[in-house]
């Protein structure tokens, strides 16, 4: 079973960008519901508070944000991205599909 199509149907446009490496393709990005308190830090700006939300990617195995390096972003839209984890799925011994936590990346980071 192929999840590239999902993807090509539901997903949006994302572009990885890791130094001069691009890469694009569709994926699905979705904030994160928050049950506990794990991802609701954020950090304090000249004009106030950014909660710096974090959202759950799936996306099909290229672009693979597990080879990310530090300072890589994921764009999509108007919105950029920091990944803080990432995690291939496999099906068998191939991967299946990439899972990851990105956040939004705050003016000055």
């Amino acid at each position: 079973m192929k999840v590239e199509p999902i993807f090509s149907k539901l997903g949006r446009e994302v572009t990885l960008i890791d130094g001069s490496k691009i890469e694009s393709g569709k994926a699905l990005i979705q904030p994160l519901r928050y049950k506990n308190k794990m991802y609701l830090d954020g950090v304090y700006t000249e004009i106030g508070f950014n909660s710096q939300g974090r959202y759950l990617y799936i996306g099909p195995p290229v672009p693979d944000l597990t080879l990310a390096s530090d300072t890589a972003t994921v764009s999509s839209g108007d919105t950029s991205y920091r990944i803080d984890r990432a995690e291939r799925v496999y099906n068998g011994n191939e991967v299946f599909y990439i899972w990851a936590i990105i956040r939004t990346i705050v003016e000055g980071e």
